[in-house]
């Protein structure tokens, strides 16, 4: 009951927040500034207001913080730390966000800062999760039901990429209308089903809320869009996707669940590589893997709606694969 009362605080909190936050943002002047080598047809969208991934954060923040209150009052502090391990990639997007805006570019932070706040974050959530009795130095191996140890010092450099390479895959992800939030939908739902079967109400809640405040900010978000969630909005969703899933202690889930996180990432890997290599020849019309898409003729609607369909897809597959870790 209580993950239901969670996901509907979040969308009204969010769905409020946007009919002042949007107006705010226009004032401020905070718009998104596109990217010249970027698809030309994008430009239209230049000042479109950016950062409105705080439309779902502050919902978050609020179901938590009232719902789940009676959790972390008794001592159950899952949802809250992942909240707060998102919230600190959150506010790393913010300052870049904001930087951005300032500039009137598409550059903020550079790559080593974002990298090294990340990793500090990651290192820190691992260690704080480990003390909760959240995380244990070993890997669970969906599908199969196997589960085997490694050494604390392995699994912490295993986190930490795990953890920064999921940040920034969902970040990549995010590069047309509603798309990260289309695609993290599913995977919040996931993690919210995944919670309640094993009884995690404290983390049930934080994901409930997930999809509550990434359903109603859809409404601002969704082709053509009002407002883009920023690196505040797409770095939080990273956070909080990794966050999920080591606190409910099966990291590797995040291969079928993230598949078009992997998918965009991967793209963009290859397509760099290999016009190195080649000296100039890609493989694909554009990267990332939604660009070439558009460059094809696919639709921002169409992308929407094929890549959520398949991250709704292996999320129910997913489900399957853990469903019988624990007997019932």
């Amino acid at each position: 009951m209580r993950i239901i009362v969670s996901f509907v605080v979040a969308f009204l909190v969010a769905a409020a927040a946007g009919k002042c936050l949007i107006p705010a943002l226009r004032r401020m002047k905070a718009g998104q500034s596109i990217k010249e080598i970027g698809p030309t047809w994008h430009m239209s969208k230049q000042g479109t207001p950016t950062m409105g991934g705080l439309m779902f954060i502050i919902a978050i923040a609020a179901a938590v913080l009232t719902v789940g209150w009676s959790d972390i009052a008794a001592g159950y502090r899952g949802g809250l730390f992942v909240f707060l391990f998102a919230l600190v990639f959150g506010i790393i997007g913010y300052v870049d966000d904001y930087c951005k805006v300032k500039k009137k570019q598409n550059t903020g932070l550079t790559a080593p800062q974002k990298f090294l706040l990340q990793l500090a974050a990651a290192i820190l959530f691992t260690v704080l999760m480990r003390y909760e009795g959240y995380l244990q130095n070993h890997l669970y191996i969906p599908f199969f039901n196997v589960t085997f140890s490694i050494p604390w010092p392995a699994y912490m450099v295993f986190a930490a990429f795990v953890m920064v390479g999921t940040v920034n895959a969902v970040n990549i992800t995010d590069g047309i209308d509603g798309l990260a939030t289309g695609v993290t939908m599913p995977v919040a739902l996931f993690f919210t089903a995944v919670s309640a079967y094993w009884l995690h109400d404290e983390l049930g809640v934080f994901a409930s809320a997930l999809f509550g405040g990434l359903c109603a900010f859809l409404i601002y978000n969704f082709y053509p869009a009002k407002v883009f969630m920023g690196d505040t909005g797409s770095l939080f969703l990273g956070g909080a996707v990794c966050g999920m899933a080591f606190a409910l202690d099966i990291p590797l889930i995040l291969i079928p669940v993230g598949i078009i996180y992997i998918a965009e990432t991967l793209s963009d890997i290859i397509q760099v590589g290999y016009f190195k290599l080649s000296h100039g020849k890609r493989i694909f019309r554009m990267a990332p893997l939604h660009h070439h898409l558009e460059m094809g003729g696919w639709s921002e609607v169409k992308l929407f709606c094929v890549f959520t369909v398949i991250t709704l897809a292996f999320c129910a597959l997913a489900f399957w694969g853990v469903m019988y870790r624990y007997p019932m």
